[in-house]
């Protein structure tokens, strides 16, 4: 016999409305069997308990509030908020809508520590591709879900989240399609498309300022994918908004995207880059050191630039990241007949020819990283996993079965770099010798 079950869970908690499904399933031979592992899980002050079930009864719901006490809490979601007050400053999203963040406070000893995560969701590189986002969440605040899921480097559990649990932490909404580098007066009537990514990140820093940001004894800048990119390109202009007694350092998750050929040798990346530039106005954001050797384009690439930031900064990084190996390596425009399709969905149907492909690219992702330098201030965790941002993710940031490396958990290396504790700069050996990974699987 078997049985599924559904929990349903509400919880307020100092005036933020925290909210969690559980799904269960039971096979019912001697005795029950739990099989599943939680996913969304937050009990405190008070609790909403309702069971649906099919082949069971009433007294099922009994039993699993039973079980309550040991499960595991992985996850629970966290409530918008709207900075209305930067629209008056010009920084909005692309559809011209307030931008917005999600934020947990912090709490006792972190109370005055502050993590500040910019989301990530690719780019938009002309008004064609921009007019496409400009009407969903990667474009505008108003579509934009209104609770988002803290798990991995958002828990609010040292069990989870030892070093971070308790500060400040928000993920700010992304919304405008060039990783926050964007500074474009003029908005065309017809399109109605604000490029405006870099106001949105200073009205933002300004307005966590403002909440008790000014009085930081620590600071990390964060953010996965473009977010990550985002991280790298400001991380000094976040260090100079903040108090020189702040101890500031910056973490890029999946953020460090190469100037690599496609599997036919063209430079597609490279084109998409220069017009994501040229369209968002970026080239007044990007470092002038860089800048003044090179097009601004290319200084969008972490790999041209990162050799001239000055605060402290950690990579996390898959030598075989999906989305690069997707788009990068492999993108539609340069596999028209789709023979790559099968792998990039799952690294394990990649033929033998195909993995020698992907083993060239980590050798080519892995040079160019050679700027990055080996100052004790930075930090490198690269792995030989096929995946894409790691550390907002509980699975991947700090769980029994995480990934290592020198038997260290992401959670750990991180934490030991911000708090001085230890360096770390490790790279993994190639594919598929870390069975420690958790690789993508794409539907």
């Amino acid at each position: 016999m078997t049985l599924s079950l559904i929990i349903g869970i509400g919880i307020k908690r100092n005036g933020s409305h925290y909210k969690a499904v559980v799904k269960f399933s039971f096979c019912c031979v001697s005795y029950f069997i739990l099989l599943s592992t939680i996913l969304k899980l937050e009990c405190r002050q008070s609790l909403r308990c309702g069971c649906m079930m099919r082949g069971g009864g009433r007294w099922i719901c009994l039993i699993l509030v039973g079980l309550l006490s040991l499960l595991t809490i992985e996850a629970y979601e966290v409530g918008l908020t709207f900075l209305n007050s930067a629209v008056a400053k010009g920084a909005v999203c692309l559809d011209g809508s307030a931008p917005a963040y999600h934020m947990d406070k912090g709490f006792g000893a972190g109370v005055n520590n502050w993590l500040v995560f910019f989301e990530g969701g690719g780019w938009c590189n002309n008004v064609t591709s921009c007019l496409a986002r400009r009407d969903d969440r990667l474009g505008s605040s108003k579509k934009m879900l209104k609770t988002e899921t803290f798990s991995g480097m958002f828990h609010n559990k040292p069990k989870y989240n030892p070093d971070f649990y308790d500060w400040n932490r928000i993920k700010v909404r992304y919304c405008d399609g060039a990783s926050f580098t964007g500074d474009v007066e003029a908005v065309d009537p017809k399109t109605n498309l604000h490029y405006r990514g870099a106001r949105i990140f200073r009205a933002v820093i300004e307005d966590l300022l403002a909440k008790g940001m000014k009085n930081a004894k620590n600071a990390m800048l964060a953010g996965c994918s473009a977010g990550g990119l985002t991280s790298i390109l400001h991380c000094d202009n976040f260090r100079s908004l903040l108090p020189a007694t702040t101890k500031v350092k910056c973490l890029a998750d999946a953020g460090f995207f190469i100037n690599g050929k496609t599997i036919i040798g063209t430079n597609h990346i490279e084109g998409f880059f220069a017009d994501v530039v040229k369209t968002h106005g970026s080239a007044k954001v990007l470092s002038p050191a860089c800048t003044s050797k090179m097009s601004p384009g290319l200084c969008f690439f972490p790999q041209n630039m990162v050799q001239y930031i000055r605060t402290p900064i950690f990579l996390i990084n898959a030598a075989y990241d999906s989305w690069q190996i997707k788009n990068i390596l492999a993108p539609g425009v340069a596999d028209r007949k789709g023979t790559w399709r099968e792998c990039k969905l799952d690294i394990t149907k990649c033929s033998p020819a195909q993995l020698n492909v992907l083993q060239g690219f980590r050798q080519e992702f892995l040079h160019a990283l050679t700027g990055f330098g080996n100052s004790p201030s930075r930090g490198l965790f690269i792995n030989s996993c096929y995946s894409h941002c790691q550390t907002g993710i509980q699975e991947t940031w700090l769980r029994d079965d995480s990934p290592l490396l020198g038997q260290t958990t992401i959670a750990k290396a991180v934490g030991d770099w911000y708090y001085d504790r230890g360096t770390f700069q490790k790279i993994d050996c190639p594919y598929p010798c870390d069975k420690t990974c958790h690789n993508r699987v794409f539907d």
